[in-house]
């Protein structure tokens, strides 16, 4: 199938509102973060490993079915449109986080949470639609500046949901940011603009036919696995973060405030740099843009391991929020840029699938090396996770290197 022609400007549109519905979306993937726990033990008289254990499963309910329903989605999109997906999911998001404010038990909770992992797909598919309308010089910019609107909106949603929780309360705090979402619905329905025709279910490709459609399988694969490897590394330090930081301030009465700061400023510095080196991506080459994100990361986290106060781990994660926005949307970018447009929804629903296992694989690998180990364990195991990624991604970007030669 042909792509279709949109209107000339019509991406610029789409990319504002899309940035705005990718942010609220982020927003309502981590606010509930600082208090999920918190709200489970209302739930009901548990235990402390009950309580744990619940958590965790309300926790990893959402990215393990994120992973399994992406790829559907994704094949439905190809059929009939992406805006009918992002319509889909951020109505979906908005009646499981109303819904959620009003449950009666932990099991109904966890529920809705598996539940809102079946509603996924806004990323993705804003993604997708971006990366069909958007010309390709221009494509690393476009993602970078997306990229930034689920990276703001998870940055600063565990800060929001933790204001609003205190101002008001855990139920309260649902309904405001199923109101939220339900302002995404509204606003992607009526101004997001895409002409799609529908093809027909007979017409359809298959998974092996999708592959054979893709001029370099083996760039596009490693790909997903490169996102699941930086989804795992960034997530990794996540259970240990407060903990290294009490550990680094001897126990301050600070401690709480600055884990706030530590946790927020690579979402700052990719908030800030992602556009910038999207751009010079579309310039220099995005594998190259990537191949430096990778370098300084492995430079970062190394003496994450050794920090002394906390100004160190400050300057250093604001360092890696750069690696991040070197990262990531170079990835975004390079699937755009290597995939025809009547399979786009597949694909980057598919890369979404394994971003939801590196979010589930992270926190895990954290866990373990940090009981076997210590904390600065967790920053080595971490920097050898994305020596295995440069490789990775050096010999599956060498053809794009040929073809620039």
């Amino acid at each position: 199938m042909a792509r279709i022609n949109d209107h000339p400007n019509s991406w610029r549109k789409n990319l504002t509102v899309l940035w705005f519905g990718t942010f609220m979306a982020g927003i309502g993937f981590s606010e509930v973060m600082p208090f999920l726990s918190l709200y489970v033990d209302t739930l009901g008289n548990f235990s402390h490993d009950q309580l744990s254990l619940y958590s965790g499963f309300a926790f990893a309910a959402t990215y393990l079915v994120t992973a399994l329903a992406s790829p559907l989605w994704g094949k439905l999109a190809d059929r009939t449109g992406r805006k009918l997906m992002l319509v889909r999911a951020s109505a979906g998001m908005a009646i499981v986080f109303f819904l959620m404010g009003l449950v009666t038990n932990v099991w109904e909770l966890i529920g809705l949470r598996l539940l809102q992992g079946v509603f996924s797909g806004y990323i993705s598919n804003a993604n997708a639609l971006i990366a069909t309308q958007v010309p390709k010089s221009k494509s690393g910019q476009a993602l970078g500046t997306l990229v930034t609107g689920n990276v703001s909106g998870t940055l600063l949603g565990p800060l929001l949901g933790g204001i609003l929780a205190s101002l008001f309360s855990y139920r309260v705090t649902f309904f405001i940011t199923g109101f939220l979402l339900l302002s995404v619905f509204f606003l992607t329905l009526f101004l997001v603009h895409e002409d799609f025709k529908p093809v027909a279910k007979t017409m359809m490709l298959s998974t092996r036919g999708v592959i054979k459609r893709l001029t370099n399988s083996k760039l596009v694969f490693g790909m997903f696995i490169t996102t699941m490897i930086i989804q795992a590394a960034n997530n990794s330090i996540a259970p240990i973060l407060a903990l290294y930081v009490r550990q680094i301030m001897h126990n301050s009465a600070t401690t709480t405030f600055y884990s706030g700061i530590v946790a927020a400023v690579p979402g700052i510095a990719t908030l800030v740099a992602a556009p910038m080196l999207g751009k010079l991506g579309d310039r220099i080459g995005t594998d190259r843009i990537i191949i430096i994100g990778f370098f300084l990361a492995i430079v970062v986290y190394i003496p994450m391991a050794f920090v002394t106060n906390i100004w160190q781990l400050i300057a250093l994660r604001f360092l890696i929020g750069i690696a991040n926005a070197s990262m990531l949307p170079a990835v975004q970018a390079i699937l755009a840029k290597n995939t025809p447009f009547e399979v786009t929804g597949r694909v980057f629903s598919w890369n979404q699938s394994f971003q939801a296992m590196g979010n589930v694989a992270g926190p895990m690998i954290g866990s373990v090396i940090s009981s076997e180990f210590d904390y600065a364990g967790v920053f080595i195991s971490t920097a050898v996770l994305v020596v295995l990624n440069l490789i990775l991604v050096y010999n599956n970007t060498r053809v794009m290197r040929k073809n620039r030669a």
